[in-house]
C-alpha cells in the first residue's frame, strides 16, 4: 500500500470556513504538517506534528520518511492551488502520491465580503514576490486582487499603483482578519490608502 500525501486547504483562519471533507482528513490525521497557528488551531492529542517554517527541504524530508508508514496530512491556508506549498510538493514526490482538498482562498472570501464578481479580476501577489509592471497597467474599469506582505504593505501597494498611473481616486478595498472576529474592511481612495487603514498580510482589491 502506497500512503498519500493528503494536502487540506483551510481557508483564510476560522475553522467554520474549512470544508467538511478537509476538517475530517485533518481530524483523523496520523501525522499532521502545518504552520504553527494551523497546528495550535487544529492538531489534537496523539497526532504527530511537524511545523513549516522557513526550512521547506526539512519539511519535505520529514514528508518523505513519515510516508513510509502513514498518510501526511499537510493543511495549507486558503487553497492549495494558490501559492501554496503544493508547488514544492509536486517538485519532492509524485503527482500519484498527492491528494488535494480544495479550500477557501483569502482572495475569494475578500471578494465575497465586498460582494463583486470576480471572474474578470486580474489576481496578483504582492507576498514575497512583486508583479511585472506590465501585469499593473492602469485601465478604466480594471479590478485587482493583491496578497500583501510586511515589505509592500496596502499602502506601499497603494503608492506604488499610483506611481505606475492608476487613477488616485480608485477604489480599494483593504481586507484584514478574514473571517476572525476582529475582520475589518476598509473602503476608500487608492490616495487614501497610501497613509490610511495600512495592513499588511491581507488582501488588497482596487477597482479602476
Amino acid at each position: 500500500m502506497e500512503f498519500k500525501i493528503i494536502v487540506a486547504g483551510i481557508g483564510p483562519g476560522a475553522r467554520e470556513y474549512v470544508v467538511p471533507k478537509a476538517l475530517k482528513a485533518i481530524e483523523n490525521a496520523k501525522v499532521l504538517v502545518g504552520g504553527s497557528r494551523a497546528l495550535a488551531d487544529f492538531a489534537r492529542e496523539g497526532q504527530k506534528t511537524f511545523a513549516i517554517k522557513a526550512d521547506i527541504k526539512a519539511v519535505m524530508n520529514f514528508i518523505g520518511e513519515e510516508l513510509k508508514q502513514n498518510d501526511v496530512v499537510v493543511m495549507v491556508s486558503g487553497d492549495p492551488g494558490y501559492y501554496s506549498l503544493l508547488s514544492s510538493l509536486r517538485k519532492n514526490f509524485s503527482l500519484e502520491q498527492i491528494k488535494v482538498i480544495p479550500g477557501l482562498s483569502s482572495m475569494q472570501v475578500a471578494f465575497a465580503k465586498i460582494a463583486l464578481p470576480w471572474q474578470e479580476a486580474s489576481l496578483l501577489s504582492f507576498h514575497g514576490r512583486v508583479p511585472k509592471d506590465e501585469d499593473l497597467v492602469y485601465v478604466k474599469g480594471r479590478i485587482i486582487g493583491m496578497l500583501t506582505d510586511n515589505k509592500f504593505n496596502s499602502g506601499r501597494i497603494a503608492e506604488y499603483l499610483i506611481e505606475r498611473g492608476w487613477d488616485k481616486n480608485a477604489r480599494a478595498y483593504i481586507c484584514s482578519r478574514l473571517s476572525y472576529p476582529d475582520e475589518k474592511i476598509a473602503c476608500l481612495s487608492l490616495e487614501e490608502a497610501q497613509t490610511k487603514e495600512i495592513a499588511s498580510h491581507c488582501v488588497m482589491i482596487v477597482e479602476g
